[in-house]
C-alpha cells in the first residue's frame, strides 16, 4: 500500500493515512472477546464486517451523514473522511441483553435508565435507550450515564449523535427483522466533520459491534442464538480463561461455526451472497 502511511492498529482495523482529508480502514479477520484479541483469526471475518458497514452506510446517509468516500475492490477497506472522533461510543439497546441485562439484575436500571420491573433477559424494552461508554485504549470500556457523556462531548453534539444513533437503530431494527434478525443491540461512533457537522464513522451494524438473533428463534427469558461472536464468547467462558491477554485458541469447529454466523448475518441483512461479494463488492453499495 505505497499510497498509505500506517497510522495504528485497533483491535480488528489497521489505520492508514491516504493524505490530509482521507484514512483507510482496512478490517483484518482478527476477532477480540472481552476485549482480547484472540491468537486465531476467522476466514473472511474483515470481509463481512467492511461490507455490512459499506451496505448501512449507503442506505442511511440520508438519514444520517457517514464517513464512506469508497468501498476498495478487495472488500476489506473502506476509504473514509478523516473526523474529530467523540470520546464516547453510544450503544443503543432495543431488548435487555449483555451488561445491560447485568446491571439491571444489580440495580433495576443501566446507566441511568430507570427500566420496568419484572423484565426478563433478551425482553424487550418499551423504547429502545442510549447507553454510552468511554473508548478504553486498554481493557474494558466503561458504561457511563448521558449526563456525563454529554460533559465528554458537549451537550449539542452529544444530543446530535444520540438522535443520529436512534434513528439509525430504529431504521436497523425494521430492516434487519424483515431479513429474519433482530437486532437487540448496537454500537455506534461519531465524529466531527470540519463543518462542524457531526458524523458517523467507524463501523455500522456489524456482527463485531452489534447482538444479532435469529428471530424465529427469539425466546424472551434467557440467552439467545446468535449471529454474532457471542458463540465465541461461550466457548471462551466454558475454558475458564481469566479474561487476560492472552486469550484462547479457538479450535476449528468454533473458527467454522463463526464464519458461518457472520457470512449468514451478511447474506441474511444485504440481501446478496458473500460469494458474489467477493468478487464484486460493489453488489452491497
Amino acid at each position: 500500500m505505497p499510497e498509505a502511511v500506517h497510522l495504528g492498529s485497533g483491535k480488528v482495523r489497521e489505520l492508514y493515512a491516504l493524505d490530509d482529508d482521507r484514512l483507510l480502514l482496512v478490517a483484518s479477520d482478527r476477532i477480540s472477546t472481552f476485549d482480547v484479541v484472540l491468537p486465531t483469526p476467522i476466514p473472511d471475518k474483515g470481509r463481512v464486517l467492511t461490507g455490512l458497514s459499506a451496505f448501512w452506510f449507503a442506505r442511511t446517509r440520508e438519514l444520517v451523514p457517514n464517513h464512506l468516500v469508497r468501498l476498495r475492490d478487495d472488500g476489506r477497506s473502506l476509504e473514509c473522511r478523516r473526523l474529530e472522533m467523540l470520546p464516547i461510543e453510544l450503544v443503543v439497546r432495543g431488548y435487555l441483553a449483555g451488561s445491560g441485562w447485568r446491571d439491571y439484575l444489580e440495580t433495576g436500571a443501566t446507566s441511568g435508565h430507570e427500566l420496568p420491573r419484572g423484565l426478563r433477559e433478551a425482553d424487550r424494552l418499551p423504547e429502545p435507550i442510549v447507553t454510552p461508554a468511554t473508548k478504553a485504549e486498554s481493557g474494558h470500556d466503561l458504561n457511563i450515564s448521558e449526563a456525563e457523556a454529554a460533559e465528554l462531548c458537549g451537550a449539542d453534539r452529544y444530543e446530535t449523535a444520540r438522535a443520529a444513533a436512534l434513528e439509525l437503530y430504529r431504521y436497523a431494527l425494521a430492516h434487519a427483522l424483515e431479513a429474519g434478525i433482530v437486532v437487540a443491540d448496537t454500537k455506534f461512533e461519531f465524529g466531527v466533520d470540519p463543518a462542524g457537522a457531526v458524523v458517523l464513522g467507524d463501523e455500522a451494524l456489524t456482527p463485531d459491534s452489534s447482538r444479532f438473533w435469529p428471530a424465529d428463534e427469539y425466546r424472551p427469558g434467557g440467552t439467545q442464538a446468535s449471529f454474532d461472536k457471542q458463540f465465541v464468547r461461550d466457548f471462551c467462558e466454558r475454558t475458564g480463561w481469566d479474561k487476560t491477554d492472552p486469550g484462547p485458541e479457538l479450535p476449528a469447529d468454533v473458527v467454522g461455526g463463526t464464519r458461518a454466523r457472520y457470512v449468514e448475518a451478511f447474506e441474511r441483512l444485504t440481501g446478496c451472497s458473500f460469494d458474489r461479494y467477493i468478487v464484486n463488492p460493489e453488489v452491497v453499495l
